[in-house]
């Protein structure tokens, strides 16, 4: 069968060559995007602060497409206390959720009702210290149910769809369409008992379609089940970097499972690896250790990053990253494993190194507490999961009856500082790839990226984060941030060609997004891909119309020099700069297949 065939590629240099030739002015596109977080107020910070975004297809009702987002939309505003003050509030959600019914054109953000912020607005008279902003029953854009639950939604969001199971327990599509949320979840503080031990958790919320999911099924809060507790807890866990899939292709044995991979952070035992696994819809879920933790500097520092698929024979790949500690190593280099299931994720292989990678870290700079790989100069935005592993596989839901199951691999690799390139790799066991090529436009210094294969295997689809401007010792010069789109043809054999910038968004100034407390840019950790057989969905970070602010740049470069004299000297946000600064949006790009 074709997906046992030994993947052949073009030359490296001939794709580098096509690629290269593709310059932003020839092939730039300024329209044909959309916003995805439409429901924020853009002119108060930091409710106009969104990142890292997800995306979805429904295999089985194509023209609908879910997102989700770390999304501030529910918190206080700066000036709801004292005015150099831009905190998270307490116990407010940030896992926004958004839905398109027209294949990624247009998008909605439901409102709900949980523990809000959005009103403490403060006085603004800067001279005026208002109290302290508590959050209280009210309008939100993020996931409901969670502080009824004694949980708060934290962000880090990854989406799935999955069929529906029967009362006989038996997944099929006729049943409907259940779309899997999974997120950072924390215990709230003013529940009267504790939820889970430890700091951050994986919680899991679900929504069904009848038989698809509609505006009017999204719009009613009471459609969406209570959320469950994915990860394994203790009192000194801190589960991260989640990724979930469902098994959507109806020729695999183990069709209807869902698996969501993750992080465990647990103080000086490194950081291990873990998958679990639902086979009952998401009612429950199975836990598995698939990788030890490690906290040996600087060759072993920590393993995150992980993302997971299934093929249309159920097999189940889980790829992640084994970092080296940039505090000891000058050009760290992670290693990319493998893990995979045979039985539906009741047991795991050992894991299997399959390639490397340099991670992009020309610059340490101090966010408030530690020292993070920046890639755009001083004060920066943070590149954490760059060299991390983005997988897409042509397992052909909803049926696999036109499946290839051939496996896409890309990620950024820093060959040297100003040349991040967008890397793309591909195999059909997951264990023997092609040689990796560089896909990224000439001049595009790649950030975040991921990859989308049509399920019938024909047609890539490809996002990447790019900054457009080399790596700055200042706060004061332009920096440029952009998003864009690519596509290639996928031949018989397997082979890419026929490479194509299709869509590039409006180039934006990174330096206007931030952290809350103000010390560094952020842009979060991730940009997603998905496709049918027609059509791709992109979504990006987006700087487009955020304005950056003279105070803050002058006191980020001021806090680079010394930190130790971090927060004195803040400036106050909503008095002294634009009210757009921090403004980050997700946008969205939506195509059919360019060479049908």
């Amino acid at each position: 069968m074709l997906r046992h065939l030994f993947r052949k590629t073009l030359p490296p240099a001939f794709i580098l060559m096509v690629v290269a030739g593709l310059s932003a002015s020839a092939t730039a596109q300024t329209s044909g995007d959309t916003e995805v977080t439409v429901g924020s107020n853009d002119e108060i910070f930091s409710q106009n602060k969104q990142n890292e975004p997800a995306v979805a297809i429904d295999a089985a009702n194509p023209t609908v497409v879910a997102a989700g987002a770390n999304d501030n939309i529910d918190m206080e505003a700066c000036n709801a206390g004292p005015p150099t003050d831009c905190p998270f509030t307490l116990d407010v959600g940030g896992s926004g959720v958004y839905f398109s019914f027209d294949s990624g054109d247009s998008w909605i953000q439901p409102t709900y009702t949980g523990l809000t912020a959005r009103d403490c607005l403060g006085d603004p008279d800067p001279t005026v210290t208002t109290d302290v902003c508590v959050a209280h029953p009210g309008p939100i854009g993020t996931l409901p149910h969670y502080d009824e639950a004694g949980l708060v939604s934290d962000g880090d969001p990854a989406l799935a769809f999955g069929p529906i199971p029967g009362d006989d327990g038996e997944f099929d599509w006729n049943n409907g369409s259940r779309l899997y949320y999974v997120n950072l979840t924390s215990n709230l503080s003013v529940s009267e008992t504790t939820t889970f031990k430890g700091f951050e958790a994986i919680g899991v919320s679900r929504i069904d379609g009848d038989p698809a999911l509609t505006p009017a099924i999204v719009a009613d809060a009471d459609n969406w089940l209570d959320p469950v507790i994915v990860s394994k807890q203790s009192s000194a866990t801190f589960s991260d970097k989640e990724q979930v899939w469902a098994d959507n292709a109806e020729s695999s044995p183990f069709f209807g499972n869902a698996y969501v991979c993750y992080a465990r952070f647990q103080g000086a035992g490194g950081q291990s690896m873990f998958a679990s696994t639902s086979r009952d819809g998401g009612d429950t879920w199975s836990l598995k250790q698939v990788a030890g933790g490690s906290a040996v500097a600087p060759l072993k520092w920590g393993t995150s990053g992980c993302t997971i698929r299934t093929d249309s024979e159920g097999t189940v790949y889980l790829f992640y990253e084994q970092f080296q500690s940039p505090f000891f190593v000058e050009n760290p280099v992670g290693t990319q494993f493998l893990v995979r299931s045979f039985n539906g994720g009741a047991s795991w292989t050992r894991p299997v190194a399959i390639d490397t990678e340099r991670d992009p870290c020309p610059l340490l700079q101090f966010d408030g507490s530690t020292r993070r790989c920046v890639m755009d100069g001083i004060a920066g935005a943070r590149a954490d999961l760059s060299g991390s592993p983005n997988v897409t596989i042509a397992n052909g839901a909803p049926t696999g009856e036109d499946a290839t199951d051939e496996i896409v691999r890309n990620w950024i690799d820093a060959t040297t500082t100003n040349h991040e390139d967008v890397m793309v790799s591909t195999s059909f066991d997951g264990l023997t790839w092609s040689d990796g090529v560089a896909v990224q436009a000439s001049g595009d210094r790649g950030y975040y990226t991921a990859p989308a294969l049509s399920p019938d295997g024909t047609d890539l689809y490809l996002v990447y984060n790019a900054f457009t401007t080399p790596l700055r010792n200042n706060t004061t010069s332009p920096r440029g941030l952009v998003g864009v789109v690519l596509h290639a043809e996928v031949g018989s054999d397997g082979s890419l060609s026929g490479w194509s910038e299709i869509h590039r968004g409006v180039v934006g100034d990174p330096r206007g997004s931030a952290q809350n407390n103000i010390v560094m840019e952020f842009l979060g950790d991730y940009v997603y891909a998905a496709a049918t057989n027609d059509y791709g969905v992109a979504v990006w970070n987006d700087v487009r119309d955020g304005d950056v602010c003279g105070p803050v740049q002058s006191w980020r470069a001021d806090m680079q020099a010394d930190p130790s004299t971090f927060p004195e000297g803040r400036p106050a946000i909503q008095e002294e700069c634009p009210a757009t600064f921090g403004n980050t949006d997700i946008f969205a790009w939506s195509g059919a297949d360019p060479t049908p």
